[in-house]
This record gives structure tokens, C-alpha cells and sequence, in this order.
């Protein structure tokens, strides 16, 4: 039967919830950034379309019915996906939930920064720049004119005075590289013992991340609470969720350690150099700070702070930099979210995979054996042998490369004749 849904096609075909999340599993194996990319990708593969039930004489879905199901598909059913993933890794054991690791990333936005416009009037920079040059007596100022007295004017990327208009939730913002940039803030919660991703939330990229984790816990109690609803998920739980948090010096504060320790939450957070302090006042606040303080220094919280940068930042390597997304495509934070709450699930399946078959990405299939995924089918569920086409479509293109290499390498050999 084909993938479409059932009912009358008009114009174009439609798309069942269970396909389009699919087709956004197949962006983050293959690291596709956009939903043009996508729908390219299907329309042009075999093995995906066999993926997705599509024959061959059958009309793929086009970018904008992907978009159209991104519109019509809230955001709450998003996370519930999500969620039916982390039961998974609960099952499988790779879900504990009782040290945390929290950590942020910048996505730079789909929103160029020379269009930006003033919150108050609705101004583009350009005409700006223009009117404070002839403020100053510069009756038709160059564009050399313009980018001196730019250069002159200090703090002229105020978020508080600037937007983009087609997408008012990203921020101006340094990247890591030292560019400025539209930009989101993504930030993890990490499981220290397995490397799930327990939680993701978007956020204005000039949040603090001293205020950026408050959501972030929340989020993480909700996901964990919706995950103990399922018995056997829960069973492989651990003891005492959520009752350790592992960060870097970005996260450390008075308000966040006394928080944390108020709600019975040991924090493994470093500590910046700020001098002597004054307490004076602050006992609660002293007491947390010490408390973190000789936690970081003793043997357990070192070797958390070690792994910390490991686990989470090889989670932000696979779901943005080789899954395609540290540029994002799509404007407005609910939008952004939809979208990478489907791909960290990927992100998590790939775990199960890793477990069951040694490799979580189809990159790493390269230089497989041909029977290397069928010795294991055995140890797979329904739900994770469901993605086994896309690996399948990897090792088919290692194969077909590493036979035309053989080819290529052979030496030529004279024929012979009697």
C-alpha cells in the first residue's frame, strides 16, 4: 500500500505523522540540513523510498509538504516522540537519569544580520546609518562614510534596539569561531553514565547560562516523570533521578547553587577564579559554594568534570556539525525545536544501534563487511530494525566503493594466446 495517506490526492501527496517523522530521522543519519535536502534525498533513493513505503512509480513528498507537516504537527507531539525514544534507551539500559550533564551550543540563525531592524521604529540598519551620517553633517554619505561612523559607535548590536522581521527570536551574538551572527542558543542535559540526551530546550542565544538551565531542569523533570509512566521503562531507571548536576564555570553562581541544594541537587559545576569573597549576609550562599567546592575537588567530581566535555560535546558534534544542523534553516524558536527535538531522538536511536550493531552512524559502516548487519537482526526490536534501510543504503555504497578501489588497483594483465 502506498505511504500516503488514505483519502482523495489533490495536487500533491500528503504525508501521514509517522513518514514525515521519518523523513526527519533520514536528515540527521544522512547530516541533511534543510527540508529541500530532504525531500531531494527521498525522491532520489531507492533505499528510502523502499524506506518509506513509496514505490518506484509513486510521487515523493516535496519540501513543502514537509514544511506544511512541520506547521500542522505541534510541538507537544514532537516531544512525545522524543519521549517514546528515551523509553527505548530506559529498556535497553542506556538511560539511568541520576547525573546530568548540562552544557549549551550556538546554531546560527536562517537570518541575515544586514537586515535587521529597529524594535522601536522599524528602521533598517542602512537607512540608520544614513541619518545619523547627515545628523553629523554629511549630506550624502558614501559607504565608506557609513562604515566609519559604524566603527565609531559603541555597542551598535544591541539586542534590546535590534530584530531581524522574519524571525524576532534570534539573537545578535558572538560564535565560536569570533564571527557575529543571528543566532539560537541549544542547550543539553546529558545522562553522565550513557550519553543519552535526556532533555533539549531552544533559547535566545543571549541568555545567560546561568539562566538558561533553570528551563533546562525543568524540562528534564517533565521528560523523566513522562518516562517513569511506562513500568518496564522505569524498572531501569535509577534510584535517584536527577540528583546530580555536572556543568563548567559558565553555570556557576550564588543562584544556581543554592537552588540546586534547596531542591536536594548536588552540583559538580567548576568554579571561575573570582578572588576573595565577602559572605557577609550570604550564609546559604557560602555554605552551597563550599559544598560544590569540595565536591569538584575530590575524586568523583574530577573524573565527572573529565567526562563532562567528552559526552557532550560529541552530542552536539553528531547532532549539529556532521547531522546538519549547525545552521539552522527554519525561523522562530517553536520551529527550531520541532525540528531538533526529532533529531537528538535520532541522535538517542543511534545509541541502540551502536549497542546492537558496533556502529551508531551510517559513516561508520564504511569498510563493513557484507554480512555484518545480518549477524545481529537477531538482537533487534521492531522499532529499531525499522531504520535498518538506511544503514542497509550505507553499507551499499561502502560495498559498491570498495569494489570499484579493487578495480582500480588491479594490475593489467597482456592477454595471452597459445
Amino acid at each position: 500500500m502506498s505511504a500516503v495517506l488514505l483519502g482523495e490526492r489533490i495536487g500533491r501527496p500528503s504525508l501521514a505523522p509517522a513518514l514525515y517523522f521519518r523523513m526527519l530521522l533520514i536528515g540527521y543519519f544522512e547530516g541533511i540540513d534543510s527540508e529541500r535536502g530532504i525531500a531531494w534525498r527521498v525522491a532520489d533513493s531507492i533505499a528510502l523510498r523502499d524506506f518509506l513505503d513509496y514505490s518506484l512509480a509513486d510521487t515523493t513528498p516535496d519540501h513543502s509538504t514537509i514544511s506544511r507537516n512541520r506547521r500542522l504537527i505541534d510541538l507537544q507531539t514532537h516531544q512525545e516522540v522524543f519521549t517514546w525514544v528515551l523509553r527505548i534507551l530506559a529498556k535497553e539500559g542506556l538511560l539511568k537519569g541520576e547525573t546530568l550533564g548540562i552544557d549549551a551550543t550556538t546554531l546560527e540563525a536562517n537570518a541575515a544580520l544586514r537586515s535587521i531592524v529597529r524594535r522601536d521604529t522599524g528602521e533598517s540598519y542602512q537607512d540608520f546609518l544614513t541619518r545619523l551620517a547627515q545628523a553629523s553633517g554629511i549630506a550624502t554619505p558614501t559607504r565608506e562614510d557609513l562604515a566609519r561612523l559604524d566603527r565609531q559607535r559603541p555597542k551598535k548590536g544591541s539586542n534590546e534596539d535590534w530584530q531581524h522581521p522574519q524571525d524576532p527570536d534570534s539573537r545578535i551574538t558572538k560564535m565560536k569561531d569570533g564571527r557575529t551572527h543571528l543566532a539560537h542558543k541549544a542547550e543539553h542535559a546529558v545522562d553522565m553514565e550513557t550519553g543519552a540526551v535526556v532533555a533539549v530546550t531552544v533559547q535566545p542565544a543571549d541568555r545567560g547560562d546561568t539562566v538558561s538551565i533553570e528551563e533546562t531542569v525543568e524540562e528534564v523533570m517533565g521528560t523523566l516523570a513522562d518516562v517513569l509512566e511506562d513500568e518496564e521503562a522505569a524498572e531501569n531507571l535509577g534510584e535517584e533521578l536527577l540528583s546530580e548536576i555536572v556543568a563548567d564555570k559558565g553555570y556557576h553562581s550564588n543562584a544556581v547553587l543554592t537552588e540546586r541544594q534547596a531542591l536536594g541537587i548536588r552540583t559538580y559545576i567548576s568554579e571561575p577564579r573570582r578572588g576573595r569573597r565577602n559572605w557577609r549576609g550570604k550564609a546559604a550562599e557560602r555554605h552551597a559554594t563550599y559544598a560544590n567546592r569540595r565536591r569538584i575537588r575530590g575524586e568523583r567530581g574530577k573524573r565527572l568534570l573529565r567526562s563532562r566535555g567528552e559526552l557532550l560535546e560529541r552530542g552536539f558534534a553528531h547532532c549539529y556539525d556532521t547531522g546538519g544542523m549547525r545552521r539552522v534553516h527554519l525561523r522562530g524558536r517553536q520551529n527550531i525545536s520541532k525540528r531538533l527535538l526529532v533529531q537528538v531522538a535520532g541522535f538517542n536511536l543511534g545509541l541502540v544501534l551502536r549497542r546492537a550493531l558496533g556502529v551508531g552512524t551510517p559513516r561508520g559502516l564504511q569498510g563493513a563487511r557484507f554480512l555484518f548487519l545480518f549477524d545481529h537482526l537477531a538482537h533487534l526490536g521492531t522499532s529499531i530494525s525499522a531504520l535498518l534501510p538506511i544503514w542497509w543504503s550505507g553499507i551499499r555504497n561502502s560495498l559498491r566503493s570498495s569494489v570499484d578501489n579493487s578495480l582500480l588497483s588491479m594490475p593489467s594483465q597482456e592477454p595471452r594466446f597459445a
